[in-house]
């Protein structure tokens, strides 16, 4: 049985969520002149999606941060075309991620663990690999469509072989995708793509889980053992093999249940400054871990896009609403010409409402809408009150 140090600092719950908000960048003015980013390199992970109500989830990331940050701004941000060096790629951590270039070489034990691995879900046909590596050699960066084609049918399991080919060389590091064109992966040859003081594989296990731990406390703050192995999804005996030497420092929360670690730096300095007001996208790291979100803000969300309809609660991409460093409500956007309209409302109580009303027009702005419009609200006697707010922001 492993023995645990002594926790340096006992932390209240307030505290602990303070220390938190502002690891995320929720709490106290952001960095404006590092920008997007600068919000990458700070987060060590941004995930993606293909769902797209107001935007997708990795636009919606720095804009719950930084507000109205233009969204080719945004894209630009992660993966400009031919900028040199590049500034991101994509890779499996959290899931699939966008990552900051500089972190190539800690994810080497990844790579290692995929040419390892002896099962598939897609067959690969004879020759396929090699070939579609020469035709990156020879073309430069592709599309699988370009490739040779990315899907035979509509379902999504059924790759062509140059797809099934590609996605095996990005797993194993010989390809890269550092630009999406048209929401469809640009693959190139790493060699090519990375900068060759960061192309290497030289970092044994113990070191890249070291630093990925080490990132995983800086940018959540504190967390359990459950919350940093979650955060570039690490197994629980991989956290435990390198905490002691990660530089995070053991503390025990209010509240929780678990031992906890946090990063020194967010020890050492007080968590002030001015709350954000926004909605966040439910795959926001400030809350893409439910048990940690219970634990922290006391509020249950799940996503309920792949839920069936009929049995949805909170609707098929409820947002949940930060204010004054508590989740405080839910809503379920969707754009209608020049309309933001919020199919479903869901307020944790009345002083929720100003809020609320905040963050629909500040988004509605961001995404090129004049006016919101509220379809269904869980507590109707306060639905009149929310319009008055409405209105009063939109003027």
């Amino acid at each position: 049985m492993t023995t645990l140090p002594r926790p340096a600092t006992d932390l209240s719950a307030a505290e602990a969520r303070r220390i938190a908000l502002r690891a995320q960048g929720f709490l106290g003015a952001p960095d404006r002149r590092s920008g997007v980013r600068g919000i990458l390199r700070h987060l060590g992970a941004v995930q993606l999606d293909t769902i797209s109500v107001l935007a997708r989830s990795h636009e919606l990331i720095p804009y719950a941060r930084l507000g109205a940050v233009g969204r080719e701004t945004v894209e630009a941000a992660y993966w400009k075309a031919g900028a040199q060096p590049p500034r991101a790629f994509e890779y499996w951590s959290h899931a699939a991620c966008i990552l900051p270039v500089e972190e190539w070489p800690h994810f080497a034990f990844r790579r290692r663990a995929y040419r390892g691995r002896p099962h598939w879900n897609h067959e690969l046909p004879d020759g396929a690999y090699d070939q579609v590596v020469k035709q990156l050699r020879a073309q430069g960066p592709l599309t699988a469509t370009e490739l040779g084609g990315a899907k035979r049918t509509s379902e999504w399991w059924d790759w062509s072989g140059a797809k099934v080919a590609v996605e095996r060389a990005l797993m194993y590091g010989e390809v890269v995708c550092v630009e999406r064109r048209g929401w469809k992966r640009v693959y190139d040859l790493a060699e090519r793509a990375i900068p060759d003081a960061l192309l290497h594989d030289g970092l044994d296990d113990a070191e890249c889980l070291r630093r990925l731990v080490r990132l995983a406390g800086r940018s959540l703050g504190v967390g359990t053992r459950a919350d940093l192995a979650d955060y570039h999804r690490l197994k629980g005996d991989q956290v435990d093999a390198v905490i002691a030497d990660s530089g995070l420092v053991p503390v025990t929360v209010e509240g929780w249940s678990k031992p906890a670690w946090a990063d020194p730096e967010a020890l050492a300095a007080p968590s002030r400054g001015r709350h954000r007001t926004t909605l966040l996208s439910p795959f926001d790291s400030l809350v893409w871990e439910r048990a940690r979100t219970e634990r922290i803000f006391g509020f249950t969300h799940r996503l309920e896009a792949y839920v069936p309809k009929q049995k949805r609660v909170h609707g098929y991409f409820a947002m949940p609403v930060l204010a004054g460093g508590r989740l405080v409500g839910r809503v379920d956007p969707a754009r209608e010409g020049r309309t933001l309209v919020a199919r479903q409302i869901t307020l944790e109580g009345p002083k929720a409402v100003p809020a609320v009303a905040q963050a629909l027009v500040e988004a509605a702005s961001w995404v090129d809408c004049t006016n919101v419009r509220v379809e269904r609200v869980d507590a109707p006697e306060l639905r009149e009150r929310l319009t008055r707010e409405l209105t009063r922001a939109l003027a």
